[in-house]
């Protein structure tokens, strides 16, 4: 008989979000597997709970030499919970590799549904929420990030992003040069605690607020692109982006069909342009 896998979302700020259910299977588990062991213990003591089973620490550093023991363990019949340091394991947090290693095993996997700050913020921003698409933390290099947001340009879903309180402007900054600085944007900051923050406007006026500098953990939505008709784009655009998501990993022939959806426009015309491109290179 195996165990089970519990997934568990904590509070992203305030304890008093803690879902009942997360009590009860913190005292229960045979092993909780915590992001931060520290930062567990402040969580028991204000739950007023203790876990009767082994506690282990399962962060970036080590989850991938530590989901072997915790497979063993739960095809062994242990009951295995699984925390982060705020909301639900697996989004922008350790829990993928577990599940996966998991479900491989044959082995049940549920959750104990909790506080979010990407649907948190989502609510809150003021922008549509019929659709959307969660990005994570963009890269830390402002070439490879620009590259990133190049990606979503034309996404008409709504964005939503984490990021920390030192990269926001420069972030900030870049989305407003890919998307255009009149584009809508809000920055949630510090969802559910004391100095709660939502901040909403055209991103050129959040570049401006940013820059004086900000704290706390950031979740930044952003407005889809609005649809449009065909982009007016000159040859040496169209092969300039192709270019761009093939240095991001795209096959030739999946980045222009995704340039030329996006612009509206003919493959053949993109194609046509990227071998024009490649053309004048050699003279």
């Amino acid at each position: 008989m195996t165990g089970t896998l519990v997934l568990a979302g904590t509070p992203i700020g305030d304890v008093a979000d803690a879902p009942p259910r997360l009590a009860e299977e913190l005292a229960a588990a045979d092993v909780v597997a915590a992001e931060d062991t520290r930062r567990l213990r402040r969580l028991t003591q204000a739950l007023g709970v203790r876990p009767a089973g082994r506690v282990v620490s399962y962060f970036e550093g080590n989850e991938t030499a530590r989901t072997p023991e915790l497979v063993e363990a739960l095809t062994g019949g242990s009951r295995v919970l699984l925390v982060t340091d705020a909301g639900m394991p697996s989004v922008s947090d350790p829990g993928y590799r577990l599940v996966a290693a998991a479900v491989d095993a044959g082995v049940r996997v549920t959750a104990v549904p909790g506080p979010s700050a990407v649907l948190t913020a989502l609510a809150l921003s003021g922008l549509p929420v019929d659709r959307f698409c969660f990005e994570g933390f963009l890269p830390r290099k402002a070439g490879e990030r620009l590259g990133r947001l190049r990606e979503v340009a034309a996404e008409r879903r709504t964005l939503v992003y984490f990021e920390a309180p030192h990269r926001l402007r420069d972030t900030l900054a870049a989305m407003a040069e890919v998307f255009g600085g009149e584009r809508r944007a809000a920055v949630c900051r510090e969802l559910t605690k004391t100095y709660e923050e939502v901040r909403r406007g055209p991103l050129a006026e959040l570049v401006g607020w940013a820059a004086e500098g900000v704290r706390g953990e950031i979740t930044v939505v952003v407005a889809g692109a609005e649809e449009a008709g065909p982009e007016q784009l000159d040859p040496a655009e169209l092969a300039r982006r192709v270019a761009v998501r093939e240095e991001a990993g795209e096959r030739r022939k999946e980045a222009i069909a995704a340039v030329a959806s996006a612009a509206g426009l003919p493959k053949r015309e993109v194609f046509d342009a990227v071998v024009a491109a490649k053309n004048a290179e050699r003279r």
